[in-house]
């Protein structure tokens, strides 16, 4: 029997859901480790994320901030980046809307644009969420 649409949308959902709640953390390790790749996930970051993750990671009216604890590795792994900006992301934390697919990505630009992330988050003190595992 084929899936409808429902049934992908529904699938999406307990996907982003699976990752942001309680897979294992990945890393970036070897991309944060490359200056290169790091500027260019900042690149990424400030075309396609800042608008609504601030230009300095810290929120917008509109999105989150990306320096917070919510977000360390431990509580929101890097999976959990793919699948949000492949997906969308259903709110659960804060009290924004829905975040929607970000169109034109690919796996490799998410990469960076989490190697910049993870950069800027060690170099505010964030290593993990204390409250999460």
């Amino acid at each position: 029997m084929p899936f409808g649409a429902g049934a992908v949308i529904f699938v999406g959902i307990v996907a982003v859901a699976v990752s942001v709640g309680g897979e294992a953390p990945t890393t970036t390790t070897t991309h944060m480790r490359d200056p290169e790749v790091v500027a260019r996930g900042a690149e990424l970051f400030a075309t396609n994320c800042a608008v609504c993750h601030g230009p300095d990671l810290r929120g917008t009216a509109t999105g989150p901030p990306f320096l917070d604890v919510i977000y360390a590795p431990n509580h929101h792994s890097d999976e959990a980046f793919q699948q949000a900006a492949a997906f969308g992301v259903v709110p659960h934390h804060w009290n924004f809307g829905p975040m929607v697919p970000v169109a034109g990505l690919n796996r490799e630009d998410v990469a960076m644009i989490v190697a910049f992330v993870r950069t800027e988050q060690e170099a505010a003190g964030i290593f993990r969420d204390p409250s999460h595992g």
